[in-house]
């Protein structure tokens, strides 16, 4: 159980751990527990993927193998001892059983280990801080292609139990009649299939640009869920950067992206929502299968007025009439809502829903949730 014991100590430690890795190390401790320093660097090579990690490991295994003998006679039964445990209303038992299970089964037994947690310590706080202060940092990229990857799945999901369709309870009673009215039989609805398009705009505006990149991140590890899905970033104009969510790495995507952005000169730019949402609804087809997903923080510098009525927001109207519905995504607090140059009550009355998504967090629950 030393192998189960250190995976658990390196979670502890904010080193994540796989069922996989967990095998593997379990293996290497059966060909090496005899010879200490070569079982520390097979866990070592395992276990460990950054530098960061390396004094992590050292204190753990330093935890679990102190009193590891080198010279350690084998058992004379070829067992494995697992702890049972048996859940009563208040109480837990542990019931030791012994029996011999073949190596590649005794890691399978309780959760997978990646259930359990999976965020580090590091990832937890980086989802929980406001992204308007989120710097370039390579594990972001990883956090959010881990958030993309667990909104897919839940989408998966929910597409999979849509398709099994509901009890058609007519129909159920009408074929059940043959039975004298009793339910042997249960006829189910046929699912409708929805095949909404997700349209996504990004506001690469200065105070947005960071916000906008991470978006695309999650979207990107997330983008086989979403049908038809099409990428548009904007400050004064209008990109499309679908052909970025076809690189096979993300770096190599966000790398595109960056250099979109550079050759139409939208970077720190300054917004004007009138103007690229006019070159949005004359470029893009929209329908009544369109979702319009808008990152941006609603601020329309340098949009025209009339007695201080935003001219973008009659264009936000004739997009929630064109398509199935408008959802903006607003990275700041909602203190800061019809602010200034804030324009989030008059996108409002037009029709759109505004979100709040401060947070890594918030972001990915509102994607899982289109």
């Amino acid at each position: 159980m030393k192998i189960i014991d250190l995976s658990n100590k390196l979670r502890e430690k904010g080193i994540p751990v796989s069922i996989r890795s967990t095998k593997d190390a379990y293996r290497a401790y059966n060909i090496f527990k005899r010879k200490k320093r070569l079982l520390k660097k097979a866990l070592k090579a395992i276990y460990v993927k950054d530098k960061s990690q390396e004094k992590l490991f050292e204190e753990a295994f330093k935890e679990v193998f102190e009193n590891l003998n080198s010279k350690e006679k084998k058992s004379s039964k070829d067992s494995k001892t697992i702890k049972e445990f048996v859940f009563t209303q208040n109480t837990v038992k542990i019931k030791d059983t012994s029996e011999n299970i073949p190596d590649e089964e005794i890691i399978e037994f309780g959760p997978r280990l990646e259930e359990i947690n999976d965020f580090n310590s590091d990832e937890i706080s980086l989802l929980d801080r406001d992204v308007t202060t989120l710097q370039f940092n390579p594990k972001l990229f990883d956090l959010c292609k881990k958030l993309g990857i667990k909104i897919a799945n839940k989408r998966s999901r929910r597409l999979r139990i849509d398709k099994q369709g509901k009890p058609d309870i007519r129909k159920s009673i009408r074929k059940n009649i043959k039975h004298g009215g009793v339910l042997l039989e249960l006829v189910k609805s046929k699912p409708r299939v929805k095949r909404s398009q997700h349209i996504f705009l990004c506001d690469v505006s200065g105070s947005c640009e960071w916000v906008s990149s991470w978006f695309f991140c999650i979207i990107y590890a997330a983008q086989h869920t979403f049908y038809r899905s099409k990428f548009y970033d904007f400050d004064n104009k209008i990109i499309e950067t679908t052909e970025a969510l076809k690189e096979d790495n993300i770096l190599d995507a966000f790398a595109k992206i960056r250099d979109l952005r550079q050759k139409n000169m939208m970077v720190h730019g300054i917004s004007n929502m009138y103007l690229a949402f006019k070159d949005f609804l004359k470029k893009v087809r929209i329908d009544k299968k369109s979702y319009i997903i808008i990152l941006s923080d609603c601020r329309d510098w340098a949009g025209p007025r009339i007695k201080n009525f935003p001219m973008s927001a009659k264009l936000i109207h004739e997009m929630c009439k064109k398509s199935k519905g408008v959802i903006i995504l607003n990275p700041e607090p909602k203190n800061k809502w019809d602010v200034v140059d804030s324009c989030v009550s008059y996108y409002r009355e037009m029709g759109a829903i505004v979100k709040e998504v401060r947070t890594l967090r918030q972001l990915a629950g509102v994607i899982e949730e289109l």
